[in-house]
């Protein structure tokens, strides 16, 4: 069950995307987005693997369903569920599967957000994990022709991650850390 009067919740995503995600220029597209009302951000309220799938079809539906000025991009974040970073992956993992399945993964993409966000092949202590660390576990239904338009208009996309890193370096450790921990308190 999803509920979208989850404050506090709620309340530190939004935070996130401001002081981290728009803040920092994490994500050069966001901005538009946030800014018109257009982002949903939802809360499940699941506990266990098929509540928090049954979650994220909801918010496909619903998406799907909507036009794109109403809903164009969906945050679900996973207040109880999804804590360790293996089970979340699993569940990604299923989540594309399904939007394959359905013949929908030309319609939307999933971007993965999570507290413990590790790249593969990275130490854990790299700073450029941070550049997918949220304070709840999200998963990130983003419609494929935004990310289309917002692509053709940006000069070597392939790029970004690699800034991103260069961002995170270059205001140091101490102050991401010191950044990140103040975002967990609300």
């Amino acid at each position: 069950m999803i509920d979208e009067e989850a404050d506090t919740s709620s309340e530190l995503i939004r935070r996130w995307l401001t002081e981290c995600v728009l803040a920092l220029d994490l994500c050069p597209f966001a901005s538009p987005v946030v800014r018109d009302d257009s982002l949903r951000i939802a809360i499940s309220q699941a506990r266990d693997p098929d509540s928090c799938l049954r979650d994220f079809l909801a918010e496909l539906d619903l998406i799907q369903s909507s036009p794109e000025q109403e809903l164009s991009t969906t945050l679900l974040a996973y207040q109880h569920a999804l804590g360790d970073f293996t089970d979340y992956l699993e569940l990604l993992d299923q989540a594309q599967e399904m939007l394959e399945r359905a013949a929908l993964d030309d319609q939307f993409q999933l971007a993965s957000f999570h507290p413990l966000y590790l790249f593969e092949g990275e130490d854990t202590g790299a700073l450029s994990n941070y550049t997918n660390r949220s304070p709840l576990p999200v998963i990130h239904i983003i419609r494929a022709n935004m990310v289309s338009r917002a692509l053709a208009n940006y000069p070597d996309p392939e790029q970004i991650p690699q800034r991103n890193i260069e961002r995170l370096e270059a205001l140091g450790r101490e102050h991401v850390e010191t950044l990140w921990e103040q975002l967990q308190k609300l």
